[in-house]
């Protein structure tokens, strides 16, 4: 299906910034205005999330039930092994669940991408039994709250947060002159200590800076050597608040001394001293224009045009990277309402975009884990820190669009039987719908037919 190219402005307010239109929805009849009216009215905690739970209650479970494996014998390990990565799988299908209805229910679509957008950002890659249980409380407690205020407070938020610090290896990282090295080496232990390094290079190559920004690999190595102490809880440790799931920074692993970073000696003490870094990190020149050219490539094309990551990051760094500034500047370019259908959805945009399009706001024979998983997107699996690609080249190919057209027919398959998918195109997107698109709903020879071809037309793949 060939269709015009072309969308209008209440498309985009609702597809481009937004989760999809939805059928008992008018379109915005001020559409810039309806977006940045959200950034004004973020509710409070979406419902879907009232049954889940926080970092240290899954992270203390989850030790316990280590714990007491130490104990079984081996028959009984094993069993008890199983058991556990079930319940870890059944954890984290239930947090995919709680995001895709929170998804559906929202008022303010707007601020749920945003979520998605810095989700990704500083990506966590459930690969890793810890992670995987902790990767829906890690987007919820160290994302969501921080979505409209300043990247600085966020920033520190991921990096304490003991889903990343179990990612990239933070909290085995011990300095090699630390009192813990010290100890070890008088009691001769085989156990091999050191830095790890993952963190601190993907917070300088990811979080903020960027690749190629000029720092090197001594300022890695330094960086490096001043997170270390940066740890969790333990069950059973008598400090108090040294929970499982709670961030603790531990003193006799972190290394003494000044460190010197990007031309910057940091003297402060203990876990003041990567705080340090963190803060010049977040308001870097180099940082405001990462981020600005990440946000211009996912609301306004794949390849940002310069002037528009500059109006970005400008506003980055003139308000000391004040996200709603940012935001709004966003809004305001011109670039970002162009009639052309600048973005190709990946799999979690168009599936939760088809679940709204078709009036759902319940998950009812929908298992939203799986199926993201079928479509090539598994949530919060993208097997890198560097997140999920977000561009048309890595979801636009062939085989990608087949699986599409058989999750639509899936999807379409369980929509009220009086659904018309020709008055509900027409709904979703007024005055965008091409003559092709609209041509091969109305010939369909099923409701069904007619509705799985919408959600697979030129229009929906894109916003």
């Amino acid at each position: 299906m060939v269709g015009k190219t072309t969308v209008t402005a209440a498309t985009i307010a609702l597809d481009r910034f937004g989760l999809g239109a939805r059928p008992d929805e008018a379109p915005p009849a001020d559409p810039k205005r309806s977006v940045l009216d959200q950034i004004e009215r973020l509710g409070a905690k979406p419902a879907a999330f009232d049954t889940t739970r926080s970092s240290p209650e899954i992270a203390t479970q989850y030790a316990a039930e280590l714990q007491k494996l130490l104990g079984s014998d081996k028959a009984d390990n094993l069993e008890a092994r199983k058991a556990l990565r079930e319940e870890i799988q059944a954890l984290y299908r239930a947090e995919v669940e709680a995001r895709a209805l929170a998804a559906l229910d929202t008022n303010t679509p707007f601020m749920e991408r945003l979520v998605y957008f810095w989700s990704n950002h500083f990506a966590v890659s459930a690969n890793k039994p810890r992670v995987t249980a902790l990767a829906g409380a890690f987007e919820r407690e160290a994302i969501r709250p921080f979505v409209l205020g300043r990247f600085n407070d966020m920033l520190l938020a991921v990096e304490h947060h003991p889903a990343m610090l179990f990612f990239l290896d933070r909290v085995g990282s011990i300095g090699p002159n630390s009192q813990a090295a010290q100890r070890a080496e008088a009691g001769d232990t085989r156990r091999k200590l050191g830095i790890n390094e993952n963190l601190a290079r993907e917070i300088m190559e990811l979080h903020t800076l960027g690749a190629r920004s000029g720092y090197n690999q001594s300022d890695v190595t330094e960086f490096a050597l001043a997170l270390t102490g940066w740890s969790t809880g333990r069950i059973g440790e008598a400090v108090p608040n040294h929970a499982p799931g709670v961030f603790v920074f531990r003193p006799a692993l972190h290394e003494p001394g000044s460190r010197r970073i990007l031309g910057k000696t940091y003297s402060q003490p203990g876990e003041g001293q990567a705080e340090s870094v963190l803060q010049d990190l977040a308001t870097h020149p180099a940082t405001a224009n990462h981020i600005g050219t990440k946000l211009a490539r996912h609301f306004v094309a794949d390849t940002p045009l310069q002037p528009v990551v500059e109006r970005l990051s400008t506003t980055f760094s003139d308000t000391g990277g004040d996200l709603p500034s940012v935001y709004r500047a966003l809004i305001d370019l011109p670039e970002a309402w162009t009639s052309q259908p600048a973005k190709f959805k990946t799999p979690w945009d168009w599936t939760i975009s088809a679940l709204r399009g078709i009036g759902r706001r319940d998950l009812d024979g929908i298992n939203v884990a799986p199926l993201l998983n079928q479509l090539g997107q598994p949530v919060w699996r993208p097997g890198s820190p560097a997140g999920y690609d977000d561009t048309a080249a890595s979801w636009a190919a062939p085989d990608a669009l087949v699986r599409r057209v058989e999750v639509a027919e899936r999807i379409a398959a369980t929509s009220p039987s009086d659904v018309d998918p020709r008055e509900l195109a027409r709904k979703l997107f007024p005055d965008s719908l091409s003559e092709p698109t609209a041509g091969e709903i109305d010939r369909a020879d099923s409701a069904r037919t007619g509705l799985a071809l919408l959600l697979v037309s030129p229009e929906f793949q894109r916003r």
